[in-house]
Parts: structure tokens; sequence; C-alpha cells
């Protein structure tokens, strides 16, 4: 499990494309922080998407990028030289500074519009009617592996605020109109609305 407190802000150093036809990617990632004591096996969130670790040496980690990952994510969207958010998962007697985060991209958004003040920025995002339903102002959602709090919820958007050190330590603080971001929704209200039998969860076949 992650909080959606980013550790560090971290590179894409090599795409690799895996299949024919393509049906997977391998990435080379540099991030120092997560990669210590690393091991393989170990799980890192990039953007927001919780991938295993392949290789490792000390400042870097290799991770597969399977077909479905790169369906519902934005990660195929990354490129050499693309920054990337980084958390490791929480340990168990860690502290709780986000939301419960699971790395299980629900789908992507698209960036509107960046709305810029002098202490803070409004960021305003796009989101799929599939979603919509679990997004309320002053709720939960992580955008890009980030931990974010609900501004405005909207039917087809929503807004965020955010503050320069988020602006300055994340992917959000490089993002512009256009650009793509991972959304993963609160998982609490997925599991109420199971439980409450009404409608079905992000990727239900059933």
């Amino acid at each position: 499990m992650f909080t959606g407190i980013v550790e560090e802000l971290g590179e894409i150093t090599a795409v690799e494309m895996l299949g024919s036809p393509v049906d997977a990617c391998r990435f080379r990632v540099r991030g120092p922080v997560v990669t210590e004591g690393a091991k393989h096996g170990d799980s890192i969130a990039v953007n927001g998407v919780c991938l295993t670790v392949v290789e490792h040496e000390a400042d870097a980690f290799t991770a597969d990028v399977m077909a479905e990952t790169l369906k519902r994510s934005s990660l195929g969207a990354l490129a050499t030289g693309s920054r990337v958010n980084l958390e490791r998962p929480m340990v168990a007697d860690g502290r709780f500074g986000g939301h419960i985060v699971q790395g299980h991209v629900d789908g992507t958004g698209t960036i509107i519009e960046r709305l810029p003040s002098e202490h803070w920025e409004i960021v305003k995002v796009s989101l799929p009617a599939e979603l919509s339903r679990y997004v309320v102002e002053k709720g939960s959602i992580t955008v890009d592996g980030v931990s974010l709090t609900v501004v405005e919820a909207a039917v087809d958007y929503f807004t965020i605020s955010l503050i320069p050190t988020t602006l300055a330590l994340t992917t959000l603080g490089l993002k512009q109109p256009g650009d793509p971001v991972n959304l993963e929704v609160d998982v609490i209200a997925k599991y109420v609305e199971r439980m409450l039998g009404h409608g079905s969860t992000p990727g239900d076949t059933k």
C-alpha cells in the first residue's frame, strides 16, 4: 500500500519495447532514494502505478510494464528523459501522510487548465464519466501518484490546489494543458458502492 506522498522526482533513462507486435515495455528509472535497499520483486509506484523491481543498481531500477497497464495508464506516453513521481510502499510503522493508495490506476485524465496565483496554483483535470461518482468535493484523489484533496468536483472535471512544495517536487509542477495524468479514486468509495449493490466498480466486467 502507498499513501500518495511522493518521495522523489525520478527520471526515465531507457525504454525498451517488448514483443512482436509490441505488448509490453521495460523502463529503466533513475531514483537513488527509492532504490536504496531495493530488492528484486519489491514494489515501487511510478506516477501512481505500482510496478515490480526486476533489476536494480545503486541509483536506478528496471521494471516491466504489461499491456493492461499501458492501456489503463499514461505510462505508455513516457520516453527517455521523462520525469516521474516515485514512492515506495508504506512500512507497517510508518507515518500515514496521505490516504490509502493502492497503485492501481482507475483511468487517465488530461490537464485542462492551470490557474496560478501568488502562493498556490489551481489545476483543472478532465474526469472520465465512469469515475465521476467517486470524486467528491474535499474528498481524496490520486493524480500521478500524488495524494490530493479535491477542490471542485464536476461531472466531467475536477480541480486541485497545489502548494509550492508539490509544484517543485512532483511532475504536477511540469504538466501542461493537454498532458495526461493517472487517476486513482478513493478505494473506500468503491468498496462502499459494491457492498451496497449499486453499479459496478471500474474495470468490472460483470
